[in-house]
Protein backbone atom coordinates (compact mmCIF):
# COMPACT_ATOMS: atom_id res chain seq x y z
CA UNK A 1 0.00 0.00 0.00
CA UNK A 2 1.26 3.62 -1.05
CA UNK A 3 2.12 5.94 1.75
CA UNK A 4 1.22 9.31 1.31
CA UNK A 5 3.58 12.48 2.36
CA UNK A 6 1.83 15.90 2.88
CA UNK A 7 2.79 19.62 3.71
CA UNK A 8 3.78 18.85 7.24
CA UNK A 9 2.66 21.76 9.97
CA UNK A 10 5.76 23.79 10.02
CA UNK A 11 4.97 26.81 12.46
CA UNK A 12 1.87 28.07 13.98
CA UNK A 13 1.46 31.33 11.77
CA UNK A 14 2.47 28.99 8.24
CA UNK A 15 -1.21 28.21 6.15
CA UNK A 16 0.88 27.37 2.42
CA UNK A 17 4.27 26.17 1.52
CA UNK A 18 5.90 26.38 -1.99
CA UNK A 19 7.31 23.57 -3.89
CA UNK A 20 11.28 25.06 -4.28
CA UNK A 21 12.75 21.98 -6.06
CA UNK A 22 12.35 17.93 -6.29
CA UNK A 23 15.66 16.50 -5.34
CA UNK A 24 14.37 13.01 -6.76
CA UNK A 25 12.74 12.48 -9.62
CA UNK A 26 9.38 10.61 -10.46
CA UNK A 27 9.91 6.65 -9.95
CA UNK A 28 13.16 6.94 -8.54
CA UNK A 29 13.77 4.55 -5.65
CA UNK A 30 14.11 6.63 -2.64
CA UNK A 31 15.75 4.86 0.96
CA UNK A 32 14.11 5.67 4.61
CA UNK A 33 14.87 10.07 5.98
CA UNK A 34 16.16 10.51 2.30
CA UNK A 35 15.42 14.29 1.16
CA UNK A 36 13.59 14.34 -2.02
CA UNK A 37 12.19 18.23 -1.58
CA UNK A 38 12.89 21.37 -0.34
CA UNK A 39 10.02 23.22 0.59
CA UNK A 40 9.83 27.20 1.19
CA UNK A 41 7.03 28.97 3.53
CA UNK A 42 7.13 32.67 3.68
CA UNK A 43 9.59 32.91 6.93
CA UNK A 44 11.61 29.65 5.86
CA UNK A 45 13.26 26.79 3.73
CA UNK A 46 13.17 23.38 4.60
CA UNK A 47 13.84 20.07 3.42
CA UNK A 48 11.46 17.39 3.39
CA UNK A 49 12.08 13.51 3.26
CA UNK A 50 10.56 10.03 2.75
CA UNK A 51 9.03 8.86 5.37
CA UNK A 52 9.35 4.95 3.79
CA UNK A 53 11.73 2.96 1.25
CA UNK A 54 10.22 2.58 -2.01
CA UNK A 55 9.16 4.15 -5.33
CA UNK A 56 8.27 7.88 -5.56
CA UNK A 57 5.57 8.85 -6.94
CA UNK A 58 5.80 12.57 -7.22
CA UNK A 59 1.53 14.42 -6.71
CA UNK A 60 2.54 17.83 -6.63
CA UNK A 61 4.70 19.63 -9.38
CA UNK A 62 7.70 21.46 -8.73
CA UNK A 63 6.47 25.67 -8.28
CA UNK A 64 3.59 24.48 -6.96
CA UNK A 65 1.96 26.41 -3.69
CA UNK A 66 -0.29 24.29 -1.43
CA UNK A 67 -1.80 24.45 1.66
CA UNK A 68 -0.33 22.76 4.63
CA UNK A 69 -2.09 18.80 4.92
CA UNK A 70 -2.19 18.77 0.75
CA UNK A 71 -0.80 15.87 -0.72
CA UNK A 72 3.10 16.22 -1.94
CA UNK A 73 3.91 12.45 -3.47
CA UNK A 74 3.46 9.20 -2.95
CA UNK A 75 6.00 6.10 -1.80
CA UNK A 76 5.16 2.42 -2.99
CA UNK A 77 7.28 -0.38 -1.13
CA UNK A 78 9.68 -2.51 -3.59
CA UNK A 79 12.21 -4.97 -2.65
CA UNK A 80 14.73 -3.13 -4.91
CA UNK A 81 14.09 0.20 -2.40
CA UNK A 82 15.08 -2.11 0.58
CA UNK A 83 17.80 -3.43 -0.72
CA UNK A 84 18.98 0.03 -1.52
CA UNK A 85 18.48 0.62 2.12
CA UNK A 86 20.25 -2.00 3.62
CA UNK A 87 23.25 -1.67 1.28
CA UNK A 88 23.39 1.93 3.41
CA UNK A 89 23.46 -0.22 6.69
CA UNK A 90 25.34 -2.96 5.71
CA UNK A 91 28.30 -0.27 3.92
CA UNK A 92 29.46 0.05 8.25
CA UNK A 93 32.69 -2.35 8.83
CA UNK A 94 31.75 -4.69 11.57
CA UNK A 95 33.01 -4.18 14.96
CA UNK A 96 33.16 -0.60 14.68
CA UNK A 97 33.08 1.80 17.12
CA UNK A 98 29.48 2.85 15.71
CA UNK A 99 27.95 -0.49 16.61
CA UNK A 100 29.47 -0.72 20.18
CA UNK A 101 28.74 2.77 20.77
CA UNK A 102 25.50 2.44 23.71
CA UNK A 103 22.76 4.78 23.23
CA UNK A 104 20.77 5.93 25.76
CA UNK A 105 17.56 5.81 23.97
CA UNK A 106 17.04 9.77 24.70
CA UNK A 107 16.79 12.73 22.24
CA UNK A 108 18.01 16.05 22.84
CA UNK A 109 15.55 18.37 20.90
CA UNK A 110 17.56 22.09 20.22
CA UNK A 111 15.44 24.64 19.38
CA UNK A 112 15.99 27.98 18.95
CA UNK A 113 16.90 30.08 21.90
CA UNK A 114 15.16 33.80 23.03
CA UNK A 115 18.05 35.99 21.83
CA UNK A 116 16.35 39.17 22.26
CA UNK A 117 12.95 40.94 22.66
CA UNK A 118 12.82 42.14 19.10
CA UNK A 119 14.29 39.08 17.08
CA UNK A 120 11.66 36.89 16.36
CA UNK A 121 13.79 34.30 14.04
CA UNK A 122 16.64 33.84 12.99
CA UNK A 123 18.64 32.21 10.13
CA UNK A 124 21.04 28.71 10.01
CA UNK A 125 24.27 30.14 8.83
CA UNK A 126 27.04 27.57 8.72
CA UNK A 127 26.87 24.14 10.57
CA UNK A 128 29.97 23.30 11.92
CA UNK A 129 29.41 19.42 12.73
CA UNK A 130 27.88 16.98 10.01
CA UNK A 131 25.23 15.30 10.19
CA UNK A 132 25.78 11.90 12.37
CA UNK A 133 28.36 13.14 13.70
CA UNK A 134 29.23 12.57 17.54
CA UNK A 135 29.10 15.73 19.58
CA UNK A 136 29.85 16.70 22.83
CA UNK A 137 28.04 19.07 25.20
CA UNK A 138 29.16 22.43 25.11
CA UNK A 139 30.77 21.81 21.69
CA UNK A 140 29.70 24.61 18.76
CA UNK A 141 27.72 23.00 16.61
CA UNK A 142 26.60 25.79 14.24
CA UNK A 143 26.89 29.66 13.60
CA UNK A 144 23.20 31.37 14.08
CA UNK A 145 22.54 34.99 12.72
CA UNK A 146 20.02 37.13 13.70
CA UNK A 147 19.13 40.57 11.77
CA UNK A 148 21.18 41.93 14.29
CA UNK A 149 23.95 39.56 15.25
CA UNK A 150 25.65 36.55 15.06
CA UNK A 151 26.29 33.70 17.90
CA UNK A 152 27.42 30.49 17.86
CA UNK A 153 24.87 27.26 19.01
CA UNK A 154 26.72 25.30 21.52
CA UNK A 155 25.42 21.51 21.85
CA UNK A 156 22.88 20.12 24.81
CA UNK A 157 24.06 17.02 25.05
CA UNK A 158 26.72 14.55 23.94
CA UNK A 159 25.87 12.23 21.49
CA UNK A 160 24.91 12.20 17.21
CA UNK A 161 23.78 14.86 15.82
CA UNK A 162 21.29 14.82 13.56
CA UNK A 163 20.47 18.25 11.32
CA UNK A 164 16.85 19.22 10.99
CA UNK A 165 17.14 22.76 9.38
CA UNK A 166 19.95 23.22 6.70
CA UNK A 167 22.01 26.26 6.06
CA UNK A 168 20.59 29.08 5.35
CA UNK A 169 16.96 28.18 6.56
CA UNK A 170 15.40 31.22 8.74
CA UNK A 171 13.82 29.45 11.64
CA UNK A 172 11.14 31.31 13.99
CA UNK A 173 12.19 31.60 17.85
CA UNK A 174 11.75 27.93 19.39
CA UNK A 175 11.90 26.38 16.30
CA UNK A 176 13.64 23.25 16.18
CA UNK A 177 17.22 23.00 14.83
CA UNK A 178 18.65 19.59 15.37
CA UNK A 179 18.31 16.45 17.15
CA UNK A 180 21.29 14.83 19.40
CA UNK A 181 20.50 10.89 20.24
CA UNK A 182 21.93 10.56 23.23
CA UNK A 183 25.06 7.72 23.64
CA UNK A 184 26.69 6.27 26.44
CA UNK A 185 30.09 5.28 26.41
CA UNK A 186 33.66 7.13 25.35
CA UNK A 187 34.11 6.59 21.06
CA UNK A 188 36.44 8.83 19.35
CA UNK A 189 34.66 10.93 17.50
CA UNK A 190 36.47 10.76 14.22
CA UNK A 191 35.89 7.28 14.50
CA UNK A 192 32.08 7.35 15.44
CA UNK A 193 31.33 9.98 12.74
CA UNK A 194 32.88 8.34 9.87
CA UNK A 195 30.47 5.03 10.74
CA UNK A 196 27.18 6.92 11.47
CA UNK A 197 28.07 8.95 8.41
CA UNK A 198 28.42 5.71 6.33
CA UNK A 199 25.02 4.46 7.69
CA UNK A 200 22.74 7.67 6.83
CA UNK A 201 24.38 8.92 3.51
CA UNK A 202 22.84 7.29 0.75
CA UNK A 203 25.11 5.07 -1.02
CA UNK A 204 27.54 6.93 -3.59
CA UNK A 205 27.54 4.08 -5.81
CA UNK A 206 25.12 3.71 -8.98
CA UNK A 207 23.50 6.68 -10.24
CA UNK A 208 25.00 8.74 -7.34
CA UNK A 209 23.90 10.36 -4.34
CA UNK A 210 20.65 12.61 -4.66
CA UNK A 211 22.72 15.59 -2.93
CA UNK A 212 25.33 15.79 -5.23
CA UNK A 213 25.76 18.96 -7.22
CA UNK A 214 22.77 20.15 -5.06
CA UNK A 215 23.67 23.35 -3.44
CA UNK A 216 21.92 24.32 0.26
CA UNK A 217 19.88 27.21 0.21
CA UNK A 218 22.90 29.43 1.73
CA UNK A 219 24.90 28.07 -1.15
CA UNK A 220 22.37 28.51 -3.96
CA UNK A 221 21.78 32.50 -3.00
CA UNK A 222 25.59 32.91 -3.13
CA UNK A 223 25.92 31.19 -6.29
CA UNK A 224 23.45 33.38 -7.75
CA UNK A 225 24.64 36.46 -6.96
CA UNK A 226 28.18 35.48 -8.04
CA UNK A 227 26.38 34.45 -11.27
CA UNK A 228 27.71 30.76 -11.23
CA UNK A 229 26.22 27.62 -12.20
CA UNK A 230 26.07 25.08 -9.85
CA UNK A 231 27.40 22.55 -12.77
CA UNK A 232 30.82 24.56 -12.19
CA UNK A 233 30.92 23.62 -8.46
CA UNK A 234 32.75 20.45 -6.86
CA UNK A 235 30.46 19.62 -3.65
CA UNK A 236 32.37 18.43 -0.19
CA UNK A 237 29.41 18.06 1.97
CA UNK A 238 27.73 14.84 2.49
CA UNK A 239 26.84 13.37 -0.92
CA UNK A 240 28.67 15.35 -2.93
CA UNK A 241 26.40 18.41 -1.39
CA UNK A 242 27.79 22.07 -2.83
CA UNK A 243 28.14 23.94 0.62
CA UNK A 244 28.30 27.49 1.47
CA UNK A 245 31.91 27.24 1.85
CA UNK A 246 31.89 25.56 -1.37
CA UNK A 247 29.96 29.00 -3.32
CA UNK A 248 32.21 31.30 -1.02
CA UNK A 249 35.80 29.40 -2.60
CA UNK A 250 33.64 29.17 -5.76
CA UNK A 251 34.77 31.60 -8.72
CA UNK A 252 33.14 32.67 -12.20
CA UNK A 253 35.19 30.76 -14.72
CA UNK A 254 36.78 32.74 -17.56
CA UNK A 255 34.46 33.67 -20.37
CA UNK A 256 35.29 32.00 -23.56
CA UNK A 257 36.69 33.82 -26.65
CA UNK A 258 34.30 34.53 -29.42
CA UNK A 259 34.74 32.33 -32.34
CA UNK A 260 36.20 34.49 -35.32
CA UNK A 261 33.37 34.97 -37.78
CA UNK A 262 34.24 33.77 -41.21
CA UNK A 263 33.06 36.42 -44.29
CA UNK A 264 30.06 34.41 -44.92
CA UNK A 265 28.55 34.08 -41.41
CA UNK A 266 25.72 36.19 -41.30
CA UNK A 267 26.00 39.19 -38.89
CA UNK A 268 23.92 38.75 -35.67
CA UNK A 269 21.96 41.86 -34.34
CA UNK A 270 24.04 44.15 -31.89
CA UNK A 271 22.81 43.89 -28.36
CA UNK A 272 21.05 40.51 -26.07
CA UNK A 273 17.72 41.20 -24.72
CA UNK A 274 17.60 37.89 -22.44
CA UNK A 275 15.95 37.75 -19.09
CA UNK A 276 15.18 35.70 -16.12
CA UNK A 277 13.38 35.08 -13.62
CA UNK A 278 13.89 34.28 -9.84
CA UNK A 279 12.07 32.66 -7.44
CA UNK A 280 12.36 35.49 -4.17
CA UNK A 281 14.18 33.70 -1.45
CA UNK A 282 12.49 33.48 2.11
CA UNK A 283 14.95 35.67 3.78
CA UNK A 284 15.11 38.09 1.30
CA UNK A 285 10.70 38.15 1.25
CA UNK A 286 11.47 38.54 5.07
CA UNK A 287 13.21 41.72 4.76
CA UNK A 288 10.75 42.98 1.97
CA UNK A 289 7.88 42.57 4.71
CA UNK A 290 9.79 44.46 7.40
CA UNK A 291 10.74 47.64 5.20
CA UNK A 292 7.22 47.58 4.35
CA UNK A 293 6.08 47.22 7.66
CA UNK A 294 8.02 50.36 8.24
CA UNK A 295 6.36 52.44 5.96
CA UNK A 296 3.02 51.01 6.52
CA UNK A 297 3.25 51.24 10.40
CA UNK A 298 4.82 54.89 10.88
CA UNK A 299 4.34 58.09 9.63
CA UNK A 300 7.70 58.44 7.88
CA UNK A 301 8.62 61.93 6.68
CA UNK A 302 12.33 63.23 5.88
CA UNK A 303 13.61 66.95 5.86
CA UNK A 304 16.43 68.05 4.49
CA UNK A 305 19.84 70.44 5.32
CA UNK A 306 23.23 71.09 4.05
CA UNK A 307 26.40 72.03 6.22
CA UNK A 308 29.39 73.88 5.77
CA UNK A 309 31.92 71.16 6.92
CA UNK A 310 35.19 73.04 6.05
CA UNK A 311 34.94 74.26 9.85
CA UNK A 312 35.33 71.13 11.31
CA UNK A 313 37.81 70.10 8.43
CA UNK A 314 40.05 73.00 9.63
CA UNK A 315 39.85 71.73 13.52
CA UNK A 316 40.93 68.30 12.31
CA UNK A 317 43.73 68.93 10.43
CA UNK A 318 44.94 70.97 13.01
CA UNK A 319 44.99 68.78 15.85
CA UNK A 320 44.52 65.17 14.43
CA UNK A 321 48.25 64.43 15.22
CA UNK A 322 48.18 65.65 18.55
CA UNK A 323 44.72 64.38 19.44
CA UNK A 324 45.85 60.38 17.86
CA UNK A 325 49.36 60.93 19.52
CA UNK A 326 47.39 61.92 23.06
CA UNK A 327 44.43 59.18 22.66
CA UNK A 328 46.00 56.55 20.57
CA UNK A 329 42.56 57.24 17.94
CA UNK A 330 41.93 59.29 15.18
CA UNK A 331 40.14 61.74 14.79
CA UNK A 332 37.07 61.55 12.35
CA UNK A 333 33.68 63.18 11.25
CA UNK A 334 31.69 60.04 13.74
CA UNK A 335 32.71 62.52 17.34
CA UNK A 336 31.57 65.58 16.02
CA UNK A 337 28.34 64.34 14.43
CA UNK A 338 27.44 62.51 17.32
CA UNK A 339 28.18 64.72 20.17
CA UNK A 340 26.04 67.42 17.86
CA UNK A 341 23.13 64.73 17.54
CA UNK A 342 23.15 63.98 21.56
CA UNK A 343 23.15 68.17 22.14
CA UNK A 344 20.57 68.63 20.12
CA UNK A 345 18.31 65.70 21.08
CA UNK A 346 18.63 67.29 24.33
CA UNK A 347 16.69 70.04 23.30
CA UNK A 348 14.25 68.31 21.38
CA UNK A 349 13.17 64.89 23.12
CA UNK A 350 10.51 63.69 20.99
CA UNK A 351 13.16 63.17 18.45
CA UNK A 352 15.24 60.87 21.09
CA UNK A 353 11.50 59.51 21.94
CA UNK A 354 9.11 55.81 20.44
CA UNK A 355 6.06 54.96 20.26
CA UNK A 356 4.57 52.10 22.57
CA UNK A 357 0.81 51.41 21.78
CA UNK A 358 -0.91 54.60 22.96
CA UNK A 359 2.15 55.70 25.40
CA UNK A 360 5.15 57.85 24.17
CA UNK A 361 8.36 56.53 25.76
CA UNK A 362 10.83 59.56 26.40
CA UNK A 363 14.75 58.91 27.14
CA UNK A 364 16.42 61.08 29.32
CA UNK A 365 20.06 59.30 27.54
CA UNK A 366 20.72 58.73 24.00
CA UNK A 367 21.60 55.51 23.31
CA UNK A 368 23.33 56.49 19.55
CA UNK A 369 23.14 53.45 16.76
CA UNK A 370 25.43 53.79 14.43
CA UNK A 371 25.40 51.77 10.65
CA UNK A 372 28.07 49.46 10.11
CA UNK A 373 28.87 47.68 6.43
CA UNK A 374 30.21 44.24 7.10
CA UNK A 375 30.77 41.40 4.97
CA UNK A 376 27.51 39.46 6.17
CA UNK A 377 25.71 42.94 5.71
CA UNK A 378 24.55 46.55 7.14
CA UNK A 379 24.54 46.11 11.45
CA UNK A 380 23.48 48.55 13.65
CA UNK A 381 25.86 48.77 17.13
CA UNK A 382 24.67 51.02 19.62
CA UNK A 383 27.09 53.52 21.82
CA UNK A 384 25.47 53.88 25.06
CA UNK A 385 24.98 57.41 26.96
CA UNK A 386 26.80 58.97 23.89
CA UNK A 387 25.60 62.03 25.33
CA UNK A 388 28.15 61.70 28.51
CA UNK A 389 31.55 60.11 26.00
CA UNK A 390 34.54 62.41 25.18
CA UNK A 391 35.27 63.06 21.68
CA UNK A 392 37.98 60.04 22.33
CA UNK A 393 35.86 57.88 24.22
CA UNK A 394 33.17 58.35 21.30
CA UNK A 395 36.00 57.87 18.55
CA UNK A 396 36.84 54.70 20.43
CA UNK A 397 33.58 52.99 20.62
CA UNK A 398 33.14 53.39 17.11
CA UNK A 399 36.61 51.88 15.89
CA UNK A 400 35.90 49.00 18.91
CA UNK A 401 32.12 48.45 17.75
CA UNK A 402 32.50 48.39 13.86
CA UNK A 403 35.82 45.93 14.34
CA UNK A 404 33.61 43.55 16.18
CA UNK A 405 30.92 44.17 13.42
CA UNK A 406 33.18 43.01 10.48
CA UNK A 407 34.70 40.21 12.75
CA UNK A 408 30.89 38.84 13.26
CA UNK A 409 31.87 39.19 17.06
CA UNK A 410 28.56 41.85 17.79
CA UNK A 411 26.50 40.34 20.82
CA UNK A 412 22.89 41.04 20.64
CA UNK A 413 23.22 43.35 23.83
CA UNK A 414 25.43 45.76 21.74
CA UNK A 415 23.24 45.07 18.77
CA UNK A 416 19.85 46.12 21.07
CA UNK A 417 17.93 49.22 22.51
CA UNK A 418 19.32 52.33 20.62
CA UNK A 419 17.20 55.41 20.82
CA UNK A 420 18.39 57.34 17.85
CA UNK A 421 19.89 56.13 14.58
CA UNK A 422 23.01 57.82 11.96
CA UNK A 423 23.83 56.08 9.15
CA UNK A 424 26.76 57.99 6.57
CA UNK A 425 25.81 56.34 2.84
CA UNK A 426 28.72 59.18 2.06
CA UNK A 427 31.34 56.83 2.38
CA UNK A 428 29.72 54.69 -0.84
CA UNK A 429 29.37 58.23 -2.51
CA UNK A 430 25.94 58.74 -1.99
CA UNK A 431 24.59 62.94 -2.55
CA UNK A 432 21.24 62.56 -0.99
CA UNK A 433 18.79 60.34 0.11
CA UNK A 434 16.15 59.70 2.51
CA UNK A 435 17.00 57.10 4.98
CA UNK A 436 14.40 54.58 6.77
CA UNK A 437 13.56 54.51 10.37
CA UNK A 438 14.98 52.29 12.30
CA UNK A 439 11.89 50.92 14.68
CA UNK A 440 10.95 51.85 17.54
CA UNK A 441 13.13 54.34 17.20
CA UNK A 442 11.48 57.88 15.89
CA UNK A 443 14.38 59.66 13.57
CA UNK A 444 17.38 58.61 11.88
CA UNK A 445 20.20 61.05 10.75
CA UNK A 446 21.10 60.14 7.00
CA UNK A 447 24.95 61.38 6.34
CA UNK A 448 26.19 61.93 2.90
CA UNK A 449 29.31 63.01 0.77
CA UNK A 450 30.95 66.36 0.65
CA UNK A 451 31.66 67.76 -2.68
CA UNK A 452 32.83 71.51 -2.96
CA UNK A 453 29.79 73.67 -4.05
CA UNK A 454 29.10 77.52 -5.01
CA UNK A 455 27.26 79.05 -1.94
CA UNK A 456 26.30 83.29 -1.34
CA UNK A 457 27.67 84.52 1.58
CA UNK A 458 27.24 87.86 2.40
CA UNK A 459 26.79 88.88 -1.36
CA UNK A 460 29.75 86.82 -2.21
CA UNK A 461 29.89 83.66 -4.21
CA UNK A 462 32.56 81.20 -2.45
CA UNK A 463 33.24 77.55 -3.05
CA UNK A 464 33.11 75.43 0.19
CA UNK A 465 32.59 71.68 1.16
CA UNK A 466 29.24 70.62 2.07
CA UNK A 467 27.53 67.45 2.76
CA UNK A 468 23.47 67.43 2.77
CA UNK A 469 21.93 66.35 5.40
CA UNK A 470 18.82 64.14 5.81
CA UNK A 471 16.73 63.60 9.28
CA UNK A 472 14.35 60.85 8.56
CA UNK A 473 11.47 60.87 11.54
CA UNK A 474 7.94 59.32 12.82
CA UNK A 475 5.35 62.27 12.21
CA UNK A 476 3.17 60.26 15.02
CA UNK A 477 4.96 62.02 17.52
CA UNK A 478 7.62 64.15 15.85
CA UNK A 479 6.07 67.81 14.85
CA UNK A 480 7.89 69.34 11.29
CA UNK A 481 8.69 72.32 13.34
CA UNK A 482 10.29 69.69 15.98
CA UNK A 483 11.95 67.83 12.75
CA UNK A 484 13.36 71.12 11.02
CA UNK A 485 14.57 72.95 14.53
CA UNK A 486 16.71 69.70 15.62
CA UNK A 487 17.87 69.64 11.68
CA UNK A 488 18.80 73.46 12.12
CA UNK A 489 20.21 73.02 15.60
CA UNK A 490 22.45 69.86 14.46
CA UNK A 491 23.67 72.63 11.23
CA UNK A 492 24.76 75.55 13.65
CA UNK A 493 26.57 73.14 16.25
CA UNK A 494 28.65 71.52 13.24
CA UNK A 495 29.49 74.74 11.23
CA UNK A 496 30.29 76.38 14.65
CA UNK A 497 32.44 73.35 16.52
CA UNK A 498 33.67 75.37 19.17
CA UNK A 499 29.72 75.23 20.91
CA UNK A 500 29.91 71.57 20.93
CA UNK A 501 33.35 71.54 23.29
CA UNK A 502 32.00 74.69 25.18
CA UNK A 503 28.18 72.59 25.55
CA UNK A 504 26.35 76.05 24.06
Amino acid sequence: MAIQINVPTVGESITEVTIASWLKKDGEVVVLDEVIAELESDKATFELTASAAGILKIKTPEGSTVPIGELLCEIEPSDSAAGKSDGNLKASPPDTPAETAKPTGGVKEMKVPAVGESITEVTISTWSKKDGDLVQLDEIIAEVESDKATFELPAEATGILRIVAGEGETLPIGGLICKIEIMSGGAPSSTLSSSTATIAAPSASGDGSYAAGHPSPAAAKILDEKGIATNQVKGTGVGGRITKEDAQKAQPSAPAKPAQKSAAAPVAPPGERNIRNEKMTSLRRTIAKRLVAVKNETAMLTTFNEVDMKPIMDMRSKYKEQFKEKYGVGLGFMSFFTKAVCAALQEFPAVNASVNGDEIIYHDYCDVSIAVSTPRGLVVPVIRNAESLTFDQIEAEVVRLATRGREGKLSIEEMTGGTFSITNGGVFGSMLSTPILNPPQSAILGMHNIVERPIARKGEVLVRPIMYLALSYDHRIVDGRESVSFLVRVKEMLEDPGRLILGI
